[in-house]
């Protein structure tokens, strides 16, 4: 099988443009025999880069709301047309995909924004979608938590006829050691990492979980500088000129040896060839949620409902709609 990351530069801020600019990397490694491709974290819509920079906590500040409007406003729905036309190139490529995407609540929560991570399957459509758990330090400003419906793995076929599973997380919750074995005891053989974008990220936690995991660990990460932001940007005129991330896409095997080590600044597919023995191979002294762990001792506890604020129920008592 091949995996590969799309080390790219977003169309930040334009979900429209930038769904095309998803679909043209797809196509591109497609091209490539690749069967499963990673984006970066919150790729399409875009990560909240401002925060950091433009004193993003004062209370109540006119500038950063409408730089948080402008977010919002370029922040996707699950049911919209961005998802919908990258979905039909999914199908139409074949390849699988993990993508990044901001997203907005199209019912509650309409006026919140998630760190959410799509996985997409050519032949079923979108199979999930996890909402980042916990925003960390400063994104807490722009996104909402998330939960643990999206905590999952799915099976995919290569071009090649193996079938192995992968689950994926975003960004620093591959450093929350629950997630991370929520992911290994859906029996992963990939795990997919997604980030902004930044070697010093990657270098480290990649290799950690491909060993801690026994699994081929993909970390995918965005290329952003300043030209990827519109001009229209409530904020356009504060931010600093140059390139912002580094990428960092990375691929590491089931021994924690590199397969492609951290890719730095440079744009394009970072791609590997995989092999299901080697996983088999490396379980064979570690299985963290086998023969290695004790249930007896140790459980986890993994609630996957999709949280919302209310349930609406629209039955009359005792009318035909009423399920008692």
């Amino acid at each position: 099988m091949r995996i590969a990351s799309a080390q790219a530069h977003p169309l930040w801020g334009r979900p429209g443009p930038g769904a095309e600019r998803v679909i043209d990397w797809i196509g591109r490694a497609a091209d490539e025999s690749v069967d499963l491709l990673a984006f970066g974290e919150t790729h399409l819509g875009g990560y909240p880069f401002w925060l950091a920079i433009t004193d993003a906590a004062r209370w109540n500040d006119p500038e950063q709301k409408r730089a948080y409007a402008f977010y919002l406003d370029a922040a996707v729905e699950l049911e919209g047309p961005e998802v919908r036309l990258i979905g039909e190139a999914v199908a139409d490529h074949r390849v699988f995909i993990y993508l990044g995407i901001a997203e907005r609540g199209s019912g509650t929560a309409r006026g919140s924004v998630f760190a959410t991570l799509l996985a997409i399957d050519p032949r079923r459509g979108v199979v999930s979608a996890h909402r980042k758990v916990q925003p960390t330090y400063e994104e807490r400003l722009a996104w909402a938590p998330g939960d643990g419906h999206g905590l999952r793995v799915h099976a995919i076929t290569g071009r090649g006829g193996d079938t192995m599973r992968v689950g994926g997380l975003n960004c620093w919750e591959n450093w929350l050691p629950q997630a991370r074995l929520a992911m290994y005891a859906g029996g992963e053989d990939i795990h997919v990492s997604v980030w902004p974008g930044a070697v010093h990220n990657t270098i480290d936690i990649a290799r950690f979980i491909a060993l801690e995991g026994r699994v081929f660990s993909l970390a995918a990460g965005t290329l952003l500088s300043r030209a990827d932001v519109p001009d229209d940007f409530p904020l356009a005129g504060q931010l600093p000129e140059g390139d912002w991330t580094d990428g960092g896409s990375a691929i590491a095997g089931p021994d924690g040896a590199w397969l492609r080590e951290p890719v730095s600044s440079v744009e394009g597919l970072v791609v590997a060839e995989v092999d299901a023995a080697r996983v088999r191979e490396e379980r064979h002294n570690f299985d963290p949620t086998g023969h290695y762990a004790r249930a007896d001792v140790f459980r986890l506890h993994v609630n996957r409902r999709r949280l919302a604020v209310a349930a609406f129920s629209d039955a009359l008592p005792g009318g035909p709609e009423d399920p008692e």
